[in-house]
């Protein structure tokens, strides 16, 4: 009982402190408004960890890798501490195990943001439709146009109605459902 009391803890902490560093990339990715009070929230939670790591690992192409790499480190030390919880023992094949880990990490790391997208459009969608005035609307349509865009290019709205958030939330659904679930449940397996 104390090992599932200590295993969902991890797995909250350290996921919401992944969904943070993810959906801060993220936003600057999608060239979102820097001045919003999500940024903010977003900045204040992990620049404690983000502005030391900008030392080690650089930027390219005006994004923060960065924060990327600590999402990915984040899922590491997670998978890794759950694990240990759980009572698994890595052996003489500490390498390979960490290996898995790390792989792991970066299924974990691409899930997570299959989900900021098709939560991103999700909401953008429905505040579409009950509070397009909301002060919330440009950093959600920021966030949702990259993906938009690619279907509004050949789905023409019917009735005033836009359809391309569905023909997004497919295809990412199809993304969690297939390669990413094969790519997990493999890599689970070797461990």
């Amino acid at each position: 009982m104390l090992s599932g009391v200590l295993v969902f803890l991890i797995e909250t902490l350290f996921g919401l402190f992944s969904f943070v560093l993810l959906l801060r990339f993220y936003l600057q990715w999608a060239r979102a408004p820097h001045r919003n009070p999500l940024s903010d929230f977003l900045h204040a939670l992990s620049d404690f960890a983000v502005r030391p790591a900008r030392r080690l690992i650089p930027g390219l192409f005006g994004l923060d890798f960065s924060t990327l790499t600590l999402a990915w480190l984040t899922e590491a030390v997670e998978t890794w501490l759950t694990l240990m919880v759980r009572g698994w023992e890595p052996g003489a094949q500490i390498g390979t195990a960490l290996g898995v880990i790390a792989l792991l990490a970066v299924v974990q790391v691409l899930k997570g943001l299959v989900y900021i997208v098709m939560g991103a459009v999700l909401i953008q969608a429905i505040l579409s439709w009950v509070a397009p005035g909301s002060p919330v609307m440009p950093l959600l349509f920021a966030m949702a146009r990259p993906w938009t865009r690619l279907f509004q290019r050949f789905i023409p709205p019917v009735g005033n109605v836009d359809l391309s958030p569905l023909f997004v939330l497919i295809p990412c659904q199809l993304v969690l459902m297939v390669p990413i679930a094969l790519l997990e449940g493999g890599i689970a397996r070797l461990l």
